[in-house]
């Protein structure tokens, strides 16, 4: 799943991006509001965690903006500010969860697992595919009631296909989400992640259609 933290202190940045990415999160960083709207708007995200208080454009504004072009990702915001008038209006202007601070870095990662969750149309933190089952609190996968053990890459690439459901998954968005936009890795290095996994979790478990990409087999 890949995350942008939009975040000017660089002590926070640094504690979110440290316990998202142990969570499973690839991790992206804006530290100033107009790099943050332009990120928003051109890359896709899975989640946004979006501090109010920043430098260059206010974190309402970025979401206002965002939300009126069409940007659809799942938003956390932070702030400072605690009163209930400020809440409302962040979730007026398009927010989908709210965290005042000081925060316990577990309940923010929670909330973004949650909110990944949702917005993909699951409910609850286990997902059953065909065989495989996923813990995304526990992050650890199993086959048939069998523990695999996963690398974090290998768990990203199966928790995006598992998030995704039915919906057949490109070789390009794949790479989006295991690696940003910052790597110029190509196709053939998620050719290889999947070959690794297909002998750890057995060969029927990722299925490819040919010419579009992989889904997990439904069982």
């Amino acid at each position: 799943m890949r995350c942008l933290i939009v975040e000017d202190d660089d002590k926070i940045a640094a504690d979110l991006t440290d316990a998202l990415a142990r969570s499973g999160f690839h991790v992206e960083r804006c530290a100033d509001g107009e790099a943050a709207w332009f990120a928003g708007g051109t890359e896709h995200y899975d989640i946004i965690v979006l501090d109010l208080g920043l430098p260059r454009m206010d974190g309402l504004s970025i979401l206002r903006r965002w939300r009126a072009e069409g940007m659809g990702a799942p938003v956390l915001i932070l702030t400072a500010r605690g009163s209930w008038m400020e809440r409302v209006e962040g979730i007026d202007a398009g927010a989908d969860d709210y965290l005042p601070k000081p925060f316990h870095m577990e309940e923010l990662v929670a909330r973004a697992r949650s909110l990944v969750r949702r917005s993909t149309g699951h409910a609850s933190p286990r997902l059953t595919i065909g065989a495989l089952e996923l813990d995304t609190t526990r992050q650890t996968v199993a086959v048939a009631g069998q523990p695999v053990h996963l690398t974090p890459l290998e768990y990203r690439l199966v928790s995006y296909l598992a998030h995704a459901g039915a919906r057949v998954v490109t070789p390009s968005e794949l790479l989006e989400h295991l690696y940003g936009d910052q790597d110029s890795r190509e196709a053939n290095a998620v050719e290889a992640v999947i070959a690794r996994l297909r002998r750890k979790l057995g060969a029927g478990v990722i299925a490819t259609r040919r010419g579009f990409g992989y889904h997990l087999e439904q069982g």
